[in-house]
């Protein structure tokens, strides 16, 4: 498959750039930062989302959606991470989406989504770093179950409509069988959510589950089957945050250059140092590499290919690198302005490290391929 985007996909790329750089730019970070905004993100700007029709990418058409695939979901969030964008596009949008395709709950919450007025959130990970483990225990109850534990790192939990939950149905913490998945509305009873801001000003929530009772329709999938929607949603999440950081890294990398066009030493501009040039052709060969990582993985899940789990832990692992890179060198190049709070640079090394983590951080991602291939 070629590793460039099609013309329609170009047009969604420039159509996303302008309407993200328009409405959503650092400055709006900035201002909810400045402001302690208890919700992290706009509600409007959510809804604007939905009517140019970025929330309904992943959705079926026959459900009220586009139907399109990851490529062009990942156009949108390249965007979005170009500009630091708060926006839960990435966890409703297209984790939740996929998970969600194919169970009676998408008839339940695909509308909300598409219009706009949905939020959903993850709640996945029990841990400071990201594990294979799902401790929390679901027990039948009557014709449904109680939820027992606690979830971290829950993106947008303290204000989502709904979080998807995984939990241990049967098997113990490790065991990859005996999984199920949940739709649980926030305002289930005996649910608690503590919100929590991370380095970039985002806000997660800290879950506890103090005997949730769900009924059965809020299962998605099969009862200890939960391991087949929660692998979509992770393929299609680690393939989201990859775009993101390729926006971040490719914004960081923008701001650099122009950076050492502008700025003058002995009145030349520092971009005319050798030193400096290596040092930003060296990101750039780097960031190009990521983006075409990045662009495989997405051809693969869209064409349900069986290389695309791997093709995923690479783009995920490659893009966290590159940024870091990316973020790292502007902050270097920027000199000691680089750390003050009045340029933007620092907000990108910031949002960097946060989606760096997110479902899996670069050792995480290099360990699972080793394993995969046998090691």
């Amino acid at each position: 498959m070629p590793l460039y985007l099609n013309d329609e996909q170009q047009m969604l790329r420039d159509t996303a750039r302008d309407f993200v750089a328009e409405h959503a730019p650092v400055s709006q970070l900035r201002g909810l930062r400045d402001a302690n905004d208890p919700t992290g993100f706009s509600r409007d700007l959510w809804r604007q989302f939905a009517e140019m029709g970025f929330t309904g990418i992943l959705v079926p058409e026959d459900q009220g959606g586009l139907g399109l695939g990851h490529v062009e979901a990942g156009v949108v969030l390249e965007e979005i991470g170009r500009n630091l964008s708060p926006s839960p596009f990435l966890t409703t949008a297209v984790a939740a989406v996929e998970a969600l395709k194919g169970s009676a709950a998408a008839d339940r919450w695909f509308p909300g989504i598409v219009s706009g007025e949905t939020v959903a959130a993850l709640a996945i990970d029990e841990n400071a770093k990201h594990r294979d483990r799902v401790e929390l225990r679901a027990e039948r109850l009557g014709n449904g179950f109680r939820l027992s534990g606690e979830k971290r790192f829950v993106v947008h939990g303290h204000v989502a409509d709904v979080l998807l939950v995984a939990a241990r149905t049967a098997g113990s913490p490790d065991d990859r069988d005996g999984l199920t998945l949940f739709a649980v509305p926030r305002d289930t009873p005996d649910l608690a959510t503590r919100p929590e801001r991370l380095a970039d000003s985002s806000i997660a929530a800290h879950a506890t589950f103090a005997d949730v009772q769900v009924n059965a329709d809020a299962v998605i999938g099969e009862v200890d089957g939960g391991s087949a929607p929660l692998d979509r949603l992770l393929r299609a999440g680690r393939t989201g945050v990859a775009a993101e950081l390729l926006g971040v890294g490719g914004g960081a990398m923008d701001m650099t250059v122009g950076y050492l066009k502008e700025r003058k030493q002995f009145g030349v501009p520092i971009g005319s140092f050798q030193a400096l040039q290596h040092r930003a052709a060296h990101l750039y060969s780097e960031m190009e590499v990521a983006r075409a990582a990045v662009l495989n993985a997405q051809q693969l899940l869209d064409t349900d290919s069986d290389r695309a789990d791997e093709a995923v832990s690479v783009a995920k692992a490659m893009t966290a690198r590159a940024t870091t890179l990316s973020v790292q060198e502007g902050i270097q190049m920027h000199g000691g302005i680089g750390m003050t709070d009045e340029y933007d640079i620092g907000f990108y090394i910031k949002r960097a490290r946060v989606l760096a983590e997110l479902w899996g951080d670069a050792n995480y991602h290099a360990d699972r391929l080793a394993r995969l291939a046998g090691y």
